[in-house]
């Protein structure tokens, strides 16, 4: 590279993609991303080089066997894709790298939402009411609408059971041993995963932290949690048992990734998010914060 060349072309929040206009993600494992010619290039354990349109990409999820070169996150980072760092196939989510926003509007108000009792209360209100609009939540607490989900969610599992024919014994997962779970369990739990690190892509892009939430707490990202209880029954629910009963089975986690994804892209889920976000906070349209 001649002395004083950029490496990569500056960017502007106007000259990119939005949220919802953007591919949701691309899983890499077993190769190196770097850079080559102002662009980022994947090249795969069979030195195979396939370029990567990174400006319209929402996330890179990175698997094991995965190096990465410090120039190939700085442009990642400057065109707003988040890089996310997994297990196989998505199976967990382990941590993640984001540029930081610098519009801080939509952060300020959805601390000031979180930390207003009232406020928070009906923020909550509003994502059970999406998930069960028939239910009478109004008056109701937080404690009270959590139990209301328990009994709603349980009979969720077993109408798709049903549905499906497949046996079912309950949600359970044990860190650290995934293969002791039933197939439906496993699939469940990767497809997780997976819209975890989406959802954690979108909120931060849009000025939201997944720190911040209004359901869950005492976990790392009570926000994307919440967030995620609003698309699990298609995206992850309903998907894992109609692979169960499809995989026969045998645990098939190129099915399950190819399944999940084509879910997502029907969904849009992307521009979904750019839309149901700031509802549920009730601020109406989100700051116009490019990503």
């Amino acid at each position: 590279m001649a002395s004083g060349q950029r490496l990569f072309v500056k960017v502007t929040r106007d000259s990119l993609p939005q949220v919802k206009d953007k591919y949701p993600f691309i899983y890499l494992e077993r190769g190196r991303l770097e850079i080559d010619d102002s662009s980022v290039k994947w090249i795969d354990s069979e030195c195979n080089v396939v370029p990567l349109p990174i400006a319209t990409l929402n996330t890179l999820l990175l698997g094991p066997g995965t190096t990465v070169t410090h120039d190939a996150i700085k442009t990642a980072v400057a065109a707003n894709c988040s890089v996310c760092w997994v297990g196989e196939d998505t199976l967990l989510f382990y941590a993640a790298g984001f540029l930081p926003t610098a519009d801080t509007r939509n952060l300020k108000r959805q601390i000031e939402l979180s930390a207003d009792p009232d406020q928070s209360v009906e923020v909550a209100r509003r994502m059970f009411a999406r998930r069960f609009p028939d239910a009478g939540l109004a008056g109701k607490t937080l404690k009270e609408m959590m139990g209301m989900e328990g009994h709603r969610v349980r009979a969720l599992y077993q109408a798709k059971a049903e549905k499906y024919q497949v046996g079912w014994k309950g949600r359970n997962f044990t860190p650290g041993k995934f293969d002791l779970s039933d197939l439906t369990n496993q699939v469940m739990t990767a497809s997780n995963a997976a819209l975890y690190g989406i959802l954690c892509s979108a909120v931060h892009s849009m000025g939201y932290s997944p720190h911040v939430g209004f359901i869950h707490s005492g976990s790392p990202l009570p926000f994307v949690y919440d967030l995620a209880d609003l698309y699990k029954e298609k995206l992850c629910i309903d998907l894992a048992f109609a692979l169960t009963r499809d995989m026969a089975g045998r645990y098939d986690k190129k099915k399950v990734s190819a399944a999940f994804r084509q879910r997502v892209i029907e969904m849009d889920l992307l521009a979904g998010l750019a839309e149901d976000i700031p509802n549920v906070l009730g601020v109406g349209r989100a700051s116009r914060h490019r990503k």
